[in-house]
């Protein structure tokens, strides 16, 4: 499997364990809601819907029309199908989220990851998030000596888009430096409340660090209408 074959599928799975969609709906947010799957298409998308199937990790359901109106001419003579996670998808796609290693970091995978976070366990968000900004911080090193050893044989223009590149790169570890520092405030804050809390037989509570909740500051959450297309 190639690595971004890996990722589509990584996020594939998370889109249906919140909730079962159809296949136009499901390109609609990777899209949207992720944006790193903007290149992915039709020729893409249901190959892959359909190894999943194979490998008992989603099953194929008819659709309802009935509150779909649109449907019926997008969707030609084909009944659409709509994709629904199985116990087994669910159980790996947990085992995807637990992972740390690198590929967890790297550019793309990174992104998809993070979209993900909500239904990441605390201690694996903070390795995942080291992880990216070390992996930048050597990237960042290497981009500085190169700089320093071509400065002078470099066009003004060339020299302009380097700078843009160190730039981009040292804007994102400071992001990420502000979310690390939010995962460990809400943990720390989280501890403290626990320690304090008296348990039922009079001691004090030990901290939980598996949940998905962590320090990051919460805002709305906008998630996209369910579409109205049809299948392949």
């Amino acid at each position: 499997m190639s690595r971004r074959s890996g990722i589509l599928e990584f996020a594939i799975l998370g889109l249906l364990r919140e909730s079962p969609m159809h296949g136009y709906e499901l390109r609609k947010r990777l899209n949207t809601s992720l944006g790193v799957f903007r290149a992915f298409s039709y020729g893409s998308l249901y190959p892959c819907l359909k190894t999943l199937v194979g490998q008992g990790w989603l099953i194929e359901e008819p659709g309802s029309t009935a509150q779909d109106p649109l449907a019926a001419p997008l969707a030609g003579r084909r009944a659409k199908i709509v994709y629904r996670l199985t116990a087994e998808g669910k159980e790996h796609f947990e085992e995807l989220l637990s992972q740390t290693g690198p590929d967890a970091y790297e550019d793309e995978h990174f992104a998809a990851r993070f979209a993900f976070f909500g239904q990441t366990s605390r201690d694996v968000r903070m390795r995942v998030l080291e992880g990216r900004r070390g992996r930048l911080e050597e990237r960042l090193e290497k981009m500085r000596a190169s700089l320093s050893r071509t400065r002078e044989r470099l066009d003004s223009y060339t020299l302009e888009l380097q700078r843009h590149g160190m730039e981009s790169v040292e804007r994102e570890v400071r992001w990420l430096n502000e979310l690390i520092e939010s995962e460990r405030a809400g943990r720390n804050q989280r501890q403290q409340d626990e320690d304090a809390a008296p348990t039922a037989t009079g001691g004090t509570a030990q901290q939980d660090t598996s949940g998905p909740s962590g320090g990051l500051p919460r805002s709305g959450e906008t998630r996209p209408d369910p579409s109205d297309d049809s299948t392949k």
